[in-house]
């Protein structure tokens, strides 16, 4: 997955890389989300799945939100060069971290509810 730079003032406004449905029912939620878009679903497990559209590629995922779960919700996630940084900075303008940076696959992601309390997500490589 290509990653872009995140920085408006380089030219380059940020378009969320991922999104991720985070939900308490996660079987009924790909469910509903095939039978209206046509999503492939490959589950990994019981409690996520990929989806893709028509080309096969994964776009984003869906899993079973639980009492320890940092989110619920769609919930998109931007590319960003460093995730600690980017998170720090979220932070500096009054958002609120709401899941630590972490390894997931082979980059980085983490995530914060911004002023108005919509949670967002930062990757990177």
């Amino acid at each position: 997955m290509a990653m872009v730079d995140a920085h408006p003032e380089n030219g380059h406004p940020a378009a969320p890389g991922w999104f991720d449905i985070s939900t308490p029912d996660a079987a009924r939620a790909r469910d509903f989300y095939r039978q209206l878009f046509g999503w492939q679903v490959n589950a990994l497990n019981d409690t996520y799945a990929f989806v893709s559209g028509s080309d096969g590629a994964p776009a984003g995922g869906i899993g079973q939100a639980g009492p320890e779960s940092p989110y619920t919700g769609i919930v998109p996630f931007f590319p960003v060069d460093d995730v600690t940084t980017a998170l720090a900075r979220a932070e500096e303008l009054g958002g609120k971290r709401t899941m630590e940076p972490q390894h997931a696959g082979e980059g980085r992601i983490a995530a914060f509810t911004d002023p108005d309390g919509n949670t967002v997500g930062l990757m990177s490589p």
